[in-house]
């Protein structure tokens, strides 16, 4: 992590660790598109060594100016595959808890397609009173986690990532309504893409673990086998000394690096309304340890797979 060993920070911006391994919130700016180049250099390396960076009060941001934001990037925002964009917003997901927008499960985000978003800009609009935190996880510190013969393994194999998971076994008290619109909505088409378990981060060499959620199977071993080498190494990333939390406040803004997190959405508010809304910023394939890159095997419409039952043609290509 040489190149975010010093962050050159610019008069009146501060960095504050928010936990020991990942997180941090950043002070002293007004979030916008135009920047000055020195402030968007040092939240750009705030967030590279960080993995998921905070800013409270960002009151003045609409839906518009949200969307702006993945200029700091030097990106392009991306839609999400399935789901539907907000009304009136080119990019934005809307996640509200009373239309099922409860993600109360670790993952990477979009990891059924093979270029997942790099990053995600995340802000609270309407937040309970209590409870309603997410919770991140640092990747790479897993990874060094693990024993050097685990870590040995673990470069060499690849899972398969679906967005068709067993929801109702992962979610057992969601409502009949909540299914129907996973079947509907989310799993719309249903992607399958190969990922290495270990990717190496495109900008800063580290090594990841990537996993979350969206696995289906780890190739090469059986049912149980895969069941028992997922459950052993995302323990390691779900490690409390490994996570940070926050504390949501309206008109905060979390932004993370998707590559090099999970995160989870704790869902202990009860009936209370939040509203979050996330604007995802366009990727690129990962890279195994071996050089070899991640692929999407297949993509199907579900109409499709009822009418002929037959896979859809491999692609290489990231779905939309």
């Amino acid at each position: 992590m040489s190149q975010t060993e010093s962050i050159a920070l610019p008069a009146g911006v501060t960095i504050h660790p928010v936990a020991g391994r990942i997180g941090a919130e950043i002070r002293g700016v007004k979030l916008s598109h135009d920047l000055p180049a020195e402030v968007r250099d040092a939240i750009r390396q705030a967030w590279l060594k960080y993995k998921v960076i905070f800013f409270r009060g960002q009151t003045h941001l609409d839906d518009a100016s949200q969307e702006q934001l993945v200029t700091l990037f030097g990106e392009k925002a991306v839609q999400h595959p399935t789901a539907h964009t907000k009304q009136g917003t080119s990019y934005i997901l809307e996640l509200d808890s009373q239309l099922g927008g409860r993600a109360n499960s670790w993952h990477t985000d979009v990891t059924f397609v093979d270029a997942y978003p790099l990053a995600s800009i995340l802000r609270g609009v309407t937040i309970p009173e209590a409870g309603g935190d997410t919770v991140w996880a640092n990747t790479h510190a897993a990874y060094q986690d693990l024993s050097p013969e685990l870590r040995e393994l673990a470069d060499k194999l690849w899972a398969v990532h679906s967005n068709e998971y067993d929801y109702a076994a992962r979610k057992p008290n969601a409502s009949a309504e909540a299914l129907k619109r996973y079947h509907e909505v989310f799993t719309s088409t249903v992607y399958e893409t190969e990922h290495p378990v270990v990717h190496v981060h495109p900008e800063t060499g580290e090594r990841h673990l990537l996993l979350g959620h969206f696995v289906k199977r780890i190739l090469g071993v059986g049912t149980r086998d895969s069941q028992h080498l997922f459950d052993l190494l995302q323990s390691h990333v779900t490690r409390l000394e490994n996570t940070v939390r926050w504390r949501w406040q309206p008109g905060d803004v979390a932004i993370w690096d998707n590559r090099a997190t999970q995160h989870y959405a704790v869902d202990d508010y009860g009936d209370a309304h939040r509203v979050v809304r996330r604007v995802t910023v366009d990727g690129t394939v990962p890279v195994a340890v071996d050089g070899r890159r991640s692929i999407t095997r297949s993509k199907v419409a579900r109409q499709e797979q009822g009418a002929a039952n037959e896979a859809a043609p491999a692609t290489e290509s990231a779905a939309a």
